[in-house]
């Protein structure tokens, strides 16, 4: 599942802000992250967890502000920044006509990399997948759904690795299995949950609204 992350990545977000109408969903946030480190994304529902994780993509806009994807002290070309994220959310959905070793096969093609059938299905074993790669990703439970999607955003071995609620609909085992493969990604992770004890596998928070910024176990 490619090459590892880039070591000398660096995320860089400076007074990062943005409202619809009077909903403040974030203000003036600041943070770095590199490959290695975890971030809770934290707030109550429709507080603009997913909608800053976007910003951070690059899929929205922020109203002021800047995020910065750097290699080596360079910001990252567009190209080489889709090479270099992954993410996780519900609007980036699965193709449910296509098998989950099509969904991969597909995945891999767009990111230019070059993965045969032997590793794509050992791909699918690492997320309890096995013997599952030929049936169509419709007739999936949403837990085999979400463990499919991180399977997916990892295969290129991003540096960044944003998840919006990473665990919704996993069993306990799932959960699990899930963390234990992104953080053995090593790269860096933001992760949006309302979940307390999640939460807390992260050292550093970022709290979502008008009186947001960071919360940290220091």
């Amino acid at each position: 599942m490619g090459t590892g992350p880039v070591t000398n990545y660096n995320l860089e977000v400076e007074n990062l802000s943005k409202s619809y109408g009077r909903r403040v969903i974030c203000h003036d946030i600041n943070l770095t992250a590199a490959p290695g480190e975890l971030v809770a994304v934290v707030g109550p529902n429709g507080s603009g967890k997913s909608t800053f994780l976007r910003m951070i993509a690059g899929l929205t806009r922020p109203d002021s502000g800047s995020v910065s994807h750097r290699y080596a002290g360079q910001v990252l070309s567009s190209d080489r920044l889709h090479k270099s994220v992954g993410m996780v959310s519900a609007d980036l959905a699965l193709y449910d006509e296509l098998t989950a070793l099509e969904n991969l096969k597909l995945a891999a093609r767009l990111s230019r990399m070059h993965q045969d059938c032997k590793q794509l299905g050992d791909a699918l074993a690492e997320f309890g997948l096995a013997g599952r790669g030929d049936e169509r990703v419709a007739a999936y439970s949403s837990g085999m759904k979400q463990r499919l999607k991180l399977c997916v955003a990892l295969l290129k071995r991003p540096s960044l690795l944003l998840l919006d609620e990473p665990t919704t609909g996993l069993d306990p085992e799932g959960v699990e299995l899930v963390w234990r493969q992104a953080l053995a990604s090593g790269a860096a992770i933001l992760f949006a949950t309302n979940d307390v004890a999640e939460a807390r596998r992260a050292s550093r928070r970022v709290r979502m609204g008008p009186v947001g910024g960071w919360e940290t176990d220091d």
